[in-house]
C-alpha cells in the first residue's frame, strides 16, 4: 500500500508502537492483540524497507522493543534476549522452511524442534557455580529488571543446580500462571473487593512486578525453560541434547517438546495442537519451530532483531469482536448483581458464545460499554467470556450508554453498595427474592454442600414461580403429591425426591455450613469449623474472638460468620431449618492414622472423577488414614487423575510420580 507521505507514516508508526510496547512490557496492559501490533511493524517494516533512507537507529525495527520498569535495578544481558518472528499460516511456515534450507547446503537434512509458545513472561536465569545468582525480565531484549527476589519464589526455578552442571550457565524461559490458579486468585481478589485479573499473563506480569517476594510467592507461578544465554563449558551440538541437560540440571523443560525431520510432520502436529491447546490448564497461542542443529543455527545467523533459524507460528487469539445487543442482570446467592453482556452469537475457541461477563457496574463505567457497541471479547479460564474493550471507532450514533439499575431486578428491592466494595447487592434476604432463593436452592442441594439428588434447575424455577417454596425450610415441607404434579415430574420421580430431602436432612454440619452461603466460607472452612465447634448450635452462638482463634480463619471470615449468625432473617432460616428436621451430623472423629490402608502416604487430587466429588475423595483418603495437599512435589505418594487433568498430571509424570484412577483409590483405601 503506497502512501502520500512516508515520512509522516512511518512516525506516526514508531510513536504507535513505541506505545504498545510500553503497555506490553512495562504496564502489562495491552489494548491490543498480538496480531495486531504485528501488522503495525510489519507496515513500518515494509515502509523502511522502501525508503530506507528513513531508517533510524532508534526505530522499532532495529531494536527487540520495550522498556524496563524503573522501580527495579536494571541489568544488561550478556547475551541479548532477542524476539521471534511471528506467522499466522501454515505457508508461511513452509516459506521459512524454504529460507531455512537456502542458508545451508544444497540437500543438507533439517531437523525440527517444536515447542508450546506459552502465554506468558520471559526471563533469564543466571546461575554462577551452579547456583541462581540473577534472575530478569526480558525487557528491551538489551537490558532488563533484577527480579531475582521474586523469581526465587517460583517453585519450578531451582536454586541450586544438580547433576555437574556449566560453571556459567543462563537459560531463558517464561514465566506463567494456570487457568486454575487465576480461578483461585481470582476468587480471592473478588473476595478482598479487588479487581479480577483479565488473563493469567496479566496476573503473571503484575506478580512479578511486585516488590515485595512474599506476595509474588503465594501466587502459584510456574517456569519452563525453552533457550540458553550465555554459557561456558557446554557439551552439546543439538538442541535437543540442550534441552536434555537442562532437564538434567532439574530445571523443568516442556513435556509437550517434540523433534521432526520435516516440515510437512510440523504443520501436521501444529494443526493438532490447535484442538489440542483447549485440554492444557495454561494458555498457550501458538508453536515455536527451531532448527535443531546448533551448528546450523550459528550458519544461519539473524536479523537486527530476531534469530533466521526460528519462527513462531501462532494461532487465532482466543478473541473474537461482536455486537452488544443488550445488558442483563444477573442475581447471585448471596444477593449480588452481576451485569451480563448478551451478545450477537459468535463463534470462540470451539463454542458458540452469546454473553459475557461485566462483572460489576465499575467495570461497565471502565470500559466504557455501551449497548450496541462493538467489543472484543476473550476466554481466559473463565467460564463465561469477558469483555476486553470497546471498538470505539466503530460507533455510529446509536449507542446507548447502560444505567445501572438501583433496584433488583427480580424482586424491585432497593440496592446496597457497602463501602469499599465493587459489588452491589440485593438489599432484600432470599424469601423476598425469588432469583436468590433459586440460586440459593441451587448451591444448598449441591453435592458439595446437602447433596440432593434430583433437584435440578427447572425444578427450583417451577418450585419457587409457584409459591411452593419460599425459603430453604419450605424444601422439607415439600410432599409426592405436590411434586408429582409439577411439569416433567411424576410419582417416581416425586418419591424419589422426597427421600433424597429425607436423607439429607442428617448429613455432616460441614456440608450445612457449605449449603448456607457465609461469605467466604468455603467447603475448606466450613470443615474446620465443623471439626473445632462440633455443632450448629456451638458456631450460632461462638464469639467472634473465638472463631479468630481457630487456625485458617482469621479477622475476616471470623466477622462474616457472626454477621451472618447475628442477622435476626438468618436465625429464622436456622430455627425453621432445624424444626423441619433437619440435624447437621458432627464430623466422624478422625482416627489415629496408624494401621489405616493409607497411613503415611500423601495424595494431590486433579481433574474431575467419574463417581466422586473432590471433597468426597478427599473425606476417603483422609478416612483410610492418608494425607492430601494441593500441590505436587517430592513429598507425594500418589496422583489421583480424573478426566481434564491439568498441569498436575504432566508434573507428576515429570517426577515419576505413581498416578492413579478413582478405582485404583478404592483398591488402596480397602474398598472405600
Amino acid at each position: 500500500m503506497e502512501t502520500e507521505d512516508p515520512a509522516r507514516e512511518i512516525a506516526e508508526l514508531r510513536r504507535e508502537i513505541d506505545r504498545h510496547d510500553r503497555l506490553y512490557y512495562v504496564e502489562a496492559a495491552p489494548v491490543i492483540s498480538d496480531r495486531e501490533y504485528d501488522r503495525l511493524l510489519k507496515r513500518l517494516g515494509d515502509l523502511e524497507a522502501a525508503h530506507p533512507e528513513l531508517i533510524t537507529p532508534d526505530s522499532p525495527t532495529q531494536r527487540v522493543g520495550g522498556a524496563p520498569i524503573e522501580s527495579f535495578r536494571t541489568v544488561r544481558h550478556a547475551v541479548p534476549m532477542l524476539s521471534i518472528d511471528n506467522t499466522y499460516t501454515l505457508d508461511e511456515v513452509r516459506e521459512w522452511d524454504a529460507r531455512v534450507r537456502r542458508g545451508l547446503t544444497d540437500g543438507e537434512a533439517v531437523r525440527f524442534d517444536v515447542e508450546l509458545k506459552v502465554d506468558g513472561v520471559a526471563v533469564s536465569l543466571r546461575y554462577e557455580g551452579g547456583s541462581l545468582v540473577l534472575g530478569a525480565t526480558r525487557g528491551d531484549g538489551e537490558r532488563g529488571d533484577d527480579i531475582t527476589s521474586n523469581l526465587r519464589t517460583v517453585r519450578g526455578v531451582p536454586l541450586t543446580l544438580a547433576d555437574d552442571p556449566p560453571d556459567l550457565l543462563e537459560v531463558r524461559g517464561e514465566v506463567y500462571m494456570t487457568n486454575s490458579e487465576l480461578v483461585r486468585l481470582n476468587q480471592g481478589r473478588k473476595a478482598e473487593g479487588l479487581p479480577p485479573f483479565a488473563n493469567p499473563r496479566n496476573a503473571t506480569a503484575g506478580s512479578l512486578k511486585l516488590l515485595d517476594p512474599r506476595l509474588c510467592g503465594r501466587r502459584r507461578l510456574m517456569f519452563v525453560a525453552h533457550g540458553l544465554g550465555e554459557v561456558r563449558g557446554l557439551d552439546a551440538s543439538s538442541y535437543e541434547q540442550v534441552l536434555g541437560l537442562i532437564r538434567r540440571w532439574g530445571i523443568p523443560v516442556s513435556p509437550h517438546n517434540a523433534c521432526f525431520d520435516a516440515i510437512e510432520a510440523v504443520i501436521e502436529h501444529a494443526t493438532t495442537w490447535e484442538s489440542k491447546r483447549h485440554e492444557l490448564d495454561f494458555q498457550i497461542d501458538g508453536l515455536v519451530v527451531k532448527v535443531d542443529d546448533l551448528g546450523q543455527r550459528a550458519r544461519l545467523g539473524k536479523r537486527s532483531r530476531s534469530p533466521r533459524w526460528v519462527i513462531a507460528y501462532k494461532y487465532e487469539a482466543e478473541q473474537a469482536i461482536t455486537k452488544i445487543l443488550g445488558i442483563t442482570v444477573q442475581v447471585g446467592k448471596t444477593g449480588k448483581l452481576t451485569p451480563v453482556a448478551e451478545l450477537e452469537p459468535v463463534p470462540l475457541g470451539g463454542t458458540v458464545v452469546r454473553r459475557a461477563s461485566l462483572h460489576n457496574p465499575d467495570e461497565i463505567d471502565r470500559k466504557g460499554v455501551r449497548i450496541g457497541d462493538s467489543v472484543v471479547i476473550q476466554k481466559a479460564g473463565e467460564i463465561i467470556p469477558q469483555v476486553v474493550r470497546v471498538e470505539a471507532d466503530a460507533r455510529d450514533g446509536s449507542e446507548v450508554p447502560y444505567a445501572f439499575p438501583d433496584r433488583c431486578p427480580s424482586c424491585d428491592s432497593p440496592v446496597e453498595r457497602i463501602p469499599g466494595e465493587v459489588d452491589v447487592r440485593c438489599s432484600s434476604p432470599a424469601s423476598v427474592c425469588p432469583d436468590q432463593l433459586k440460586e440459593w436452592i441451587r448451591w444448598f442441594s449441591h453435592r458439595d454442600a446437602m447433596d440432593v439428588d434430583g433437584l435440578g434447575e427447572k425444578l427450583i424455577h417451577q418450585l419457587v414461580d409457584k409459591g411452593f417454596v419460599h425459603s430453604l425450610g419450605d424444601l422439607y415441607r415439600l410432599d409426592e403429591q405436590t411434586l408429582a404434579d409439577l411439569d416433567r415430574m411424576g410419582k417416581k420421580s416425586a418419591a424419589n425426591l422426597v427421600r433424597a430431602l429425607e436423607e439429607s436432612k442428617h448429613r455432616t454440619l460441614d456440608r450445612f455450613l457449605t449449603g448456607l452461603t457465609i461469605r467466604h466460607v468455603g467447603i475448606r472452612i466450613a470443615e474446620i469449623l465443623a471439626r473445632r465447634f462440633g455443632s450448629i448450635e456451638s458456631i450460632r452462638h461462638a464469639s467472634l474472638e473465638a472463631l479468630e482463634a481457630v487456625p485458617e480463619v482469621g479477622h475476616v471470615v471470623a466477622a462474616s460468620v457472626r454477621e451472618f449468625f447475628e442477622d435476626g432473617a438468618n436465625q429464622a432460616l436456622l430455627d425453621d431449618l432445624l424444626a423441619a428436621g433437619v440435624s447437621p451430623q458432627p464430623l466422624p472423629e478422625l482416627q489415629a492414622a496408624d494401621g489405616l490402608p493409607l497411613a503415611g502416604k500423601t495424595f494431590v487430587i486433579t481433574g474431575t472423577l467419574p463417581h466422586r466429588s473432590r471433597p468426597e475423595a478427599e473425606a476417603l483418603i483422609k478416612r483410610a488414614g492418608g494425607k492430601v495437599t494441593g500441590s505436587v512435589s517430592k513429598n507425594t505418594s500418589y496422583l489421583l487423575a480424573g478426566a481434564e487433568a491439568g498441569s498436575k498430571l504432566e508434573k507428576a509424570r515429570q517426577m515419576n510420580i505413581t498416578v492413579i484412577d478413582e478405582a485404583e483409590l478404592e483398591r488402596l483405601a480397602g474398598g472405600g
